[in-house]
């Protein structure tokens, strides 16, 4: 349940294809500061910061490979095949590391790894979730290894643990959009208007009891428009399981708009586009935030994990097409940086997701308005363990002239 502020065929937490414009998985890697800062401003992370990581990607390779040349990363997301083009990406750059990419939503993954630290079967090395509560819990509980990679001094600080617990790679974001072929003359002015009947049965959405991204949106949407506006949106609405479904009907052309899930915002520079982000220029709230990743203290491959972080971080991955953590890198043309959309809430979703008893009354309050989250979960059901054992044979050693 992510968002990507331009598509970004480089970045590899992109969604499946069909997707690829709006309501899509987003990487949007961000460099967060506080709202209202000026554009270019500097910040207090522009100093290197001590004990950074100083080996070079190609060092922290020839030590991954020495290792083992393996690496699992449990990841955040919608789909089994959403983080092919991150595994691709990766091992395109470092041909003698084996990465597997396991996708589910971030509320079992963070379930999973708790059990199988709990049961001493701990499989991932790096985890990349949503649930940014559990990576402070996870520090205080001492199982996080405290890495600052090379770059971590350029992350706006809002965007990584002092102490190098975890350290944001990617700036998701929620919100909505539409088919400018569906709407025609009538386009969408504000998320308000989803509740005039004449949407009814043009609209999809992610379930918000079911994801906390979305269920963070909707209630922002409840504190400008009221629950009178939830009521009639909903009897107009599909709610779906997975935060880029409803993108997916939109791009399809099955739904005019598609709400609750991952945008590419719309910087007003691309008029052949069939889908338009109601995002960031847009007097709606919305949600973005830093997507944290960090390396468990008991990895069985540490320095793939390390060069796994590095890589996330570096200039080649941190591009100018999407908000990039780093405040060394310039937003995507037409767009301010994301700490100046007072809109984004870049503070409001790390606390609302630690305040667990306030989003479970929030989610059932909800779920009164638009019922139970119905199907199976879209990544499947991937059990107690997934990519255990790490299936293939070992990758091939580079060779010296590489």
């Amino acid at each position: 349940m992510l968002f990507n502020p331009l598509q970004n065929t480089n970045r590899s937490h992109d969604p499946p294809p069909r997707a690829s414009r709006v309501l899509m998985s987003a990487v949007l890697a961000t460099t967060v500061a506080v709202a209202g800062l000026a554009l270019g401003a500097a910040t207090r992370s522009d100093a290197r910061t001590a004990g950074e990581e100083g080996r070079t990607l190609d060092q922290l390779y020839s030590a991954a490979e020495a290792e083992g040349g393996r690496l699992v990363v449990y990841a955040g997301g919608d789909w089994k095949n959403q983080q092919d083009d991150t595994k691709q990406a990766f091992e395109k750059r470092f041909p003698g590391v084996k990465v597997e990419m396991v996708v589910d939503y971030s509320k079992y993954q963070d379930a999973r790894i708790d059990n199988q630290l709990a049961t001493g079967t701990l499989v991932p090395d790096v985890v990349q979730l949503q649930t940014l509560q559990d990576f402070e819990r996870w520090k205080r509980q001492g199982v996080l290894l405290p890495y600052r990679p090379a770059g971590f001094g350029k992350v706006y600080d809002t965007f990584k643990d002092a102490d190098g617990a975890w350290v944001a790679t990617d700036v998701l974001a929620f919100g909505a959009g539409y088919n400018k072929g569906l709407v025609g003359k009538d386009a969408p002015h504000s998320v308000r208007d989803f509740a005039d009947p004449k949407w009814k049965g043009r609209i999809a959405s992610a379930y918000p009891n079911d994801d906390d991204a979305t269920l963070y949106l909707y209630s922002r949407y409840v504190q400008k428009f009221g629950w009178n506006w939830l009521a009639g949106m909903a009897r107009n609405t599909e709610f779906l399981r997975g935060s880029d479904s409803a993108g997916n009907q939109m791009a399809d052309g099955k739904k005019a708009v598609g709400l609750g899930g991952w945008v590419t915002p719309d910087a007003g520079n691309d008029p052949s586009a069939a889908t338009v982000g109601m995002l960031p220029n847009t007097t709606d709230p919305f949600v973005a935030w830093g997507q944290r990743e960090a390396i468990l203290k008991k990895a069985k491959y540490p320095a793939a994990a390390k060069l796994f972080l590095n890589w996330q971080l570096s200039k080649e991955r941190q591009t100018s097409d999407a908000w990039s953590v780093r405040t060394d890198i310039a937003p995507p043309t037409g767009l301010k940086r994301i700490w100046q959309y007072k809109n984004a809430a870049l503070d409001g979703f790390p606390a609302f997701m630690r305040d667990r008893a306030a989003a479970e009354r929030l989610r059932q309050q909800m779920t009164l308005y638009i019922g139970e989250v119905q199907g199976p979960p879209t990544p499947g059901r991937l059990g107690t363990h997934p990519a255990r054992p790490l299936n293939g044979p070992s990758p091939q050693r580079r060779d010296s002239t590489h």
